[in-house]
Parts: C-alpha cells; sequence; structure tokens
C-alpha cells in the first residue's frame, strides 16, 4: 500500500514562496519597527501598549512563515489562512467597540483579511505524488 502525499506544481510553489516573503517581510516590519509601521497606517504614534501588540503580531506572521516554509502544503496554507480570518474578524469587532483605536483595527483587518485570501488560494493545486 502506498500513501500519497501532494505535490506542490511550480506555479504554486512560486506563489506560496510570494506569500511567504510578503508575510515575513510585514512580520520583520511589525517586530524591528512598530512604531513608523503603526504611524503610516494611523497618522498617529503610537503607545508603548500598542508597540508591544505590533511585535508580537508580527512575530505571529514569522511562525507562520516558518511553518509555511517548512511544510508548503496547501492545507498548511489554509490554516494559516483561517487564521488570518480569525484575527481580521477580530480586528473588524475591535474597531466596533473601541474609537481609540478603530483606525489601527480596521487597516489590521484589512492587512490580515488579504493575507487570508491569499492562504486561502496559495499554492492553488497539488497532484498525487
Amino acid at each position: 500500500m502506498t500513501t500519497q502525499t501532494p505535490r506542490v506544481t511550480a506555479a504554486a510553489s512560486a506563489k506560496g514562496r510570494a506569500l511567504n516573503m510578503t508575510r515575513a517581510s510585514y512580520g520583520v516590519a511589525l517586530v524591528l519597527a512598530p512604531g513608523p509601521a503603526i504611524l503610516l497606517a494611523t497618522g498617529r504614534l503610537p503607545g508603548h501598549r500598542a508597540r508591544r501588540v505590533a511585535r508580537l503580531l508580527g512575530a505571529r506572521h514569522l511562525v507562520q512563515a516558518a511553518l509555511n516554509a517548512a511544510v508548503p502544503f496547501p492545507a498548511v496554507f489554509t490554516a494559516g489562512a483561517a487564521v488570518d480570518a480569525v484575527h481580521a474578524a477580530s480586528m473588524l469587532m475591535l474597531a466596533a467597540v473601541d474609537r481609540s483605536v478603530h483606525k489601527a483595527a480596521l487597516t489590521d483587518a484589512l492587512i490580515e483579511g488579504l493575507f487570508a485570501g491569499a492562504g486561502f488560494f496559495t499554492p492553488p493545486g497539488t497532484r498525487p505524488r
């Protein structure tokens, strides 16, 4: 009995690497320079707590990028996309209840929504080996 493991096509692999590089770059920016990243998104200087939260988010993106690189199969990208979708939904809820972080939360929801969409469709296909 042979087990069939998914093999990622070359096009899917390239899309997965592009998503991963984008995610890792975003993660690095949030970890190393959360203040400028938040200022760019909101037009306001962030407080200490906001920078700490951004660093944690950046670390999560770096871990997710590492997992995607280590196990580049559709199920891994889909699981990551689900995490991104839940994060986006939580940011929409936060924006609705806390006006002081409204703009930052909506910006983060948009970014996470884009990562979720890309993750659900990257890589787009596999073939049994």
